[in-house]
């Protein structure tokens, strides 16, 4: 995969000309970048220590993933997603012809909180307005938390609004990107 090596590649040329810190290299995005998110964590495991998604578009099954290493993972998706129905469900996209199968969210999450071995019940709380459905005592430690935004559309939560006759509401009941970075900060990569 060109864009795998492409990351990887701007992984190395940034540690070679800045002082990061390798246990702290992180992945997110938004649709298609939310899918890509799960690609690296398939296929770099081994150098992001977590992964975020809002309204992944993922098409792929968990089990596509052959890395073994568990990858914490936090993702966000709206229950009034127009584009990839959290319901599961073909593609909403009216502007792309092709149309792809989803899996319900709930459903996917559930097999990478397989994937990482995590405890079989999750633990579900509330969010306003929303619920936030965690999957912990992982191995090692890579827990799964989704947070499912009864009024989010196919757009991040507490973002700038795009336009809703395409993707639906945006939620500002949510600070998508706040609730990241407290999960990434709480992951980093362990060394062996």
């Amino acid at each position: 995969m060109r864009d795998v090596r492409f990351i990887s590649e701007l992984i190395d040329t940034l540690r070679a000309a800045y002082n990061i810190d390798p246990t702290r290299i992180y992945a997110n995005g938004l649709s298609i970048g939310g899918g890509m998110a799960f690609v690296l964590s398939c296929t770099l495991s081994d150098r992001v220590a977590a992964v975020g998604m809002v309204a992944a578009a993922q098409s792929l099954p968990s089990s596509w993933c052959t890395d073994k290493r568990p990858v914490p993972m936090i993702a966000f998706h709206g229950a009034a997603d127009p584009i990839v129905p959290y319901n599961g469900g073909p593609s909403g996209d009216r502007f792309n012809p092709v149309k792809v199968m989803f899996p319900p969210v709930g459903d996917w999450v559930a097999s990478w909180a397989r994937r990482n071995q995590c405890g079989a019940n999750p633990v579900d709380s509330g969010v306003a307005p929303g619920v936030r459905i965690a999957y912990t005592h992982c191995t090692e430690g890579a827990s799964v938390v989704l947070y499912a935004v009864q009024e989010g559309g196919h757009s991040w939560p507490g973002g700038k609004p795009l336009p809703e006759w395409w993707v639906g509401p945006t939620s500002s009941s949510i600070d998508a990107t706040n609730q990241m970075w407290t999960f990434f900060r709480d992951h980093r990569l362990r060394r062996k």
